[in-house]
């Protein structure tokens, strides 16, 4: 494991360009973020990146950029490069360039128009944090090192993915023939450092069945907006429920108290609604699970077993509302720097009258995913058995974790952040997020967002503050002169 310094030693040509960055380019870089963040840059299916109008104009809109800074930028249909200088070996800071969905109805203002006023000192918009406030910075940080003639031993290359939120497989096909950095850097996580991430895993069972209509049973199940978001609403509707049982859902929804619920009469049934907190799937501990308390109010409930009441039943019984699988047969564990497993129920989809749902798991490293997936598909047996029911289906895809134990510039980038921060107790981090450092030899995040701060990335309320965008800017100016002449 890597081992944290307890001094900080940035060169007098980093500092000294850093605040020149801020003092010539700190507006500059809001207003490039502005034009970042109006092109909706969500991919969709049937469309291929290159080919989709939004993509186009926010590429259009990078290359003008460019060649106003300066910059040299190369198009290579899903990934993009701008690049300083002309050095046989570079730095590649990585980015990306596609955002997240956004529900407007859950924003002040559109999410894909930059939001100034209705909470001063924030930036709210659609990609502030992840990733287009990154990018922006960026640029201006090459752009001061440009002006300053601040000589480098390496160049200097952003990359900017357009498909990271959805579909890696272009990148890994463009990373065969892209010859690897001397050092590499995402800018799309957390401070300090980040020398860990886990991977990024699924489950997601289907749910199959009629109702008898004879008892009570639960129709139009929903919840969640995509998989890597902690979903904030939930609903379902309740039939042939008598009256003491409602009785007992409302007393129930009452001992909830991080939920709203709502109970609303239907023509047949009642409709139960619960309003939770969104927030990346990374860090569950930071939203409130909608579907997962939704399931919990019927704790208890005999449901007929319609794919919906299966569902229900499933989630209550293998999830729960903790947040680390405990309940899920034996898969729960944990790793000492990495921290635990965690597992989040995100996203319901119905499919004719199956349903599928959709179970986010962000895995450390400490257990083999072959004996992972023994166990996940053993607890799933064990319930089918126990309920009586038969799945239609269950896929499991299992990410890799990365724990790195030598990089060879994250002692540099640690002595920036202490630097700035003046926080010498900084060290090394794991996040539960994924990036596309998995994808180059050696590389660590660093940034943008500051250790104990909820990450907004992915809820509907995502912001960059005004300060946070200028200490990113010194940093990471900072950061490429450093690393440019490691």
């Amino acid at each position: 494991m890597l081992a944290a310094s307890v001094h900080a030693n940035v060169a007098d040509t980093s500092v000294k360009t850093a605040e020149y960055a801020v003092n010539n380019y700190h507006q500059a870089q809001i207003h490039t973020l502005a034009n970042l963040v109006s092109f909706p840059t969500v991919n969709k299916d049937g469309i291929e990146t290159p080919d989709n109008p939004d993509f186009i104009g926010f590429k259009q809109l990078l290359k003008m950029k460019a060649a106003q800074l300066g910059l040299d930028y190369q198009d290579e249909g899903h990934t993009v490069l701008i690049g300083l200088g002309k050095q046989a070996q570079k730095v590649t800071v990585v980015t990306h360039g596609d955002v997240q969905p956004a529900d407007p109805k859950k924003w002040q203002k559109s999410p894909f128009h930059l939001d100034s006023t209705t909470e001063p000192g924030k930036l709210i918009a659609r990609g502030t944090e992840d990733d287009k406030g990154p990018i922006a910075t960026a640029l201006y940080a090459m752009k001061a090192i440009k002006d300053q003639g601040v000589e480098l031993n390496n160049r200097i290359e952003l990359m900017i993915y357009l498909a990271e939120e959805s579909d890696w497989e272009p990148l890994k096909a463009f990373m065969k023939s892209y010859e690897q950095p001397k050092y590499a850097i995402t800018i799309d996580a957390s401070y300090p450092v980040v020398v860990a991430e886990k991977g990024w895993s699924l489950v997601e069972p289907t749910f199959r069945g009629e109702s008898a209509r004879t008892g009570v049973y639960v129709s139009e199940l929903t919840g969640g907006a995509f998989k890597s978001q902690i979903p904030e609403d939930a609903s379902v509707i309740v039939h042939n429920a008598p009256a003491a049982l409602i009785e007992q859902l409302q007393a129930q929804a009452e001992s909830l108290s991080e939920v709203k619920v709502s109970f609303t009469p239907q023509t047949q049934g009642v409709k139960v609604t619960v309003k939770g907190i969104s927030a990346h799937s990374s860090e569950p501990e930071a939203g409130v699970n909608a579907i997962a308390h939704l399931a919990q109010l019927f704790s208890g409930v005999n449901l007929e077993a319609n794919a919906d009441g299966q569902a229900v039943t499933f989630i209550n019984q293998l999830i729960g509302t903790g947040l680390y699988g405990q309940q899920f047969g034996e898969i729960a564990y944990s790793h000492e720097f990495m921290g635990p497993m965690t597992v989040a129920p995100t996203l319901l989809t119905r499919q004719g009258n199956d349903i599928v749902l959709s179970v986010n798991l962000r895995r450390p490293v400490g257990k083999q995913a072959q004996l992972l997936k023994q166990q996940i598909n053993q607890a799933i047996d064990n319930w089918q058995q126990t309920n009586q029911v038969t799945l239609h289906n269950v896929e499991v895809e299992l990410g890799e974790p990365m724990l790195l134990d030598n990089a060879p510039h994250a002692q540099k980038l640690l002595d920036i952040f202490k630097h700035y921060t003046n926080d010498q107790s900084a060290s090394f981090v794991s996040i539960g997020g994924g990036t596309n450092a998995k994808l180059f030899d050696n590389a660590v995040s660093f940034g943008p967002s500051m250790p104990g701060k909820k990450y907004t990335g992915h809820s509907e309320h995502e912001y960059i503050t005004v300060d946070q965008l200028e200490l990113n800017l010194r940093m990471y100016t900072a950061m490429m002169i450093e690393l440019g002449n490691m």
